[in-house]
């Protein structure tokens, strides 16, 4: 069957690239997708359009994250607006949404108001940081959340290079862990189809860091309980070797000689050698709060700096002076002023850093496997939950351990296991 989930309806309100991904595959899979965007659209159609030639016009980002759905544009800060959604959830399998708790329930769409038309509906969310813990309400974008906090960024780096890399394409965090949520949808209309309850699927861009690193993770954890004196080096800071011989000045160098398209959407070195992410898509809503925030409100009235367009003809400029004050900060002033604006931002960590994450900790992300009295090992889960419970983990199966009660279970006696056994067929 080339559409195996033909005949599911699902009605997606999201945007950007991370929640609509998901919709995309499941509309490949044959399921009825509704998009619902705001009045002023998916921001995601704003991004990059064709200029010329016979795709002309085609904004390719917007195409790629959200093809083969339908599309419905709507107001939803309208009770109007907010019954049609509901209207449309009564006949839905899957409500599929990126929005944050408080926008949701200020929306109408929260899990209440939509299990209110729909009590047995699929509600699907994908967030940032994860659905609890301290930074429920904060958003996430993936190159600071899956890639820069999720420790990818610095696992993918060479120990020789002179900063963090960057994501190898635009939305990477984004389509690995929307295609990871649209599998938790999948599975939950298996649960659906054979029970008839509806789930709560949670996913999210760190979640989706946590299990792709987890070798590095827990790797790390197992080289540290081997050898304790190794924790005073797995507390330093991140900064790879040649970066944190170098200076500052150099430092800002290497950040201004790398391509750069928006200089809030880079990386910068403090002066402790740790690494901040910046991820402001929109570089002309977050520039002054941000320069203000860092201590360098010159830049507001800079000349160079003072409008739009003189910004976009001065970006290596921006670059420069942005690592000049990131550089005069330490790790901990910076992660400081950066929460004090609106713009979005992250850390840089290594993989085992997620170990100790806060938000890795409060979602269950990572979880400490018992193998005996004093034995255990931090292990992390599969980047979707289900109705707000993650799963216990427990240790894989000692070899062929359970040979004898899968054999009974299709029917075997305790004279055919000791045969096959025997004969050497089972081991």
């Amino acid at each position: 069957m080339s559409k195996p989930l033909e005949g599911v309806k699902i009605i997606e309100v999201s945007v950007w690239a991370y929640v609509p991904s998901a919709g995309a595959a499941l509309a490949e899979w044959g399921a009825e997708v509704i998009k619902i965007e705001p009045p002023t659209g998916d921001p995601m159609r704003g991004l990059v359009s064709a200029g010329v030639g016979p795709m002309e016009g085609i904004v390719f980002p917007w195409e790629l994250w959200n093809r083969g759905k339908r599309g419905l544009a709507l107001d939803l800060q309208k009770a109007e607006a907010q019954e049609i959604v509901g209207k449309l959830c009564e006949s839905a399998d899957v409500f599929l949404t990126s929005y944050l708790p408080a926008v949701r329930s200020k929306l109408g769409i929260d899990l209440e108001s939509i299990r209110a038309r729909n009590p047995e509906i699929i509600y699907a969310c994908g967030t940032g940081q994860g659905a609890g813990g301290p930074e429920a309400e904060r958003g996430g974008y993936d190159s600071i959340t899956f890639w820069s906090r999720g420790g990818v960024s610095d696992g993918a780096t060479p120990p020789d290079y002179p900063r963090p890399v960057q994501m190898p394409a635009g939305a990477f965090g984004d389509s690995l862990s929307g295609i990871s949520l649209a599998g938790g949808v999948a599975a939950a209309l298996a649960r659906k189809a054979a029970t008839g309850k509806g789930s709560i699927v949670d996913g999210s861009l760190l979640g989706t860091a946590a299990w792709a690193m987890q070798m590095s993770s827990v790797g790390a954890a197992v080289a540290i309980a081997q050898a304790p004196e190794a924790m005073e080096e797995r507390s330093a800071p991140n900064a790879n070797t040649a970066a944190e011989s170098e200076s500052a000045e150099s430092g800002s160098q290497a950040a201004s000689k790398h391509a750069i398209f928006n200089p809030l959407v880079n990386v910068y070195r403090t002066s402790t050698g740790r690494w901040v992410a910046l991820c402001m898509l929109q570089p002309d809503v977050y520039f002054e709060g941000l320069v203000r925030a860092i201590g360098r409100e010159d830049m507001v009235t800079d000349e160079r700096f003072a409008t739009p367009e003189a910004r976009a003809g001065n970006l290596e400029q921006i670059v420069e002076e942005l690592s000049k004050a990131f550089a005069a900060l330490s790790f901990e002033e910076a992660c400081h002023a950066l929460a004090s604006q609106r713009g979005q931002w992250d850390v840089v960590n290594r993989a085992q850093d997620l170990l100790d994450d806060p938000q890795a900790i409060a979602n269950r992300f990572v979880q400490h496997v018992s193998y005996s009295k004093d034995r255990s090992l931090p292990i992390f889960t599969s980047p979707v939950h289900f109705d707000r419970t993650p799963p216990d983990l427990v240790p894989a199966p000692e070899f062929s351990a359970d040979a004898d009660e899968i054999l009974a279970s299709i029917g075997m006696s305790e004279e055919e296991i000791l045969e096959v056994k025997i004969s050497g067929a089972v081991v």
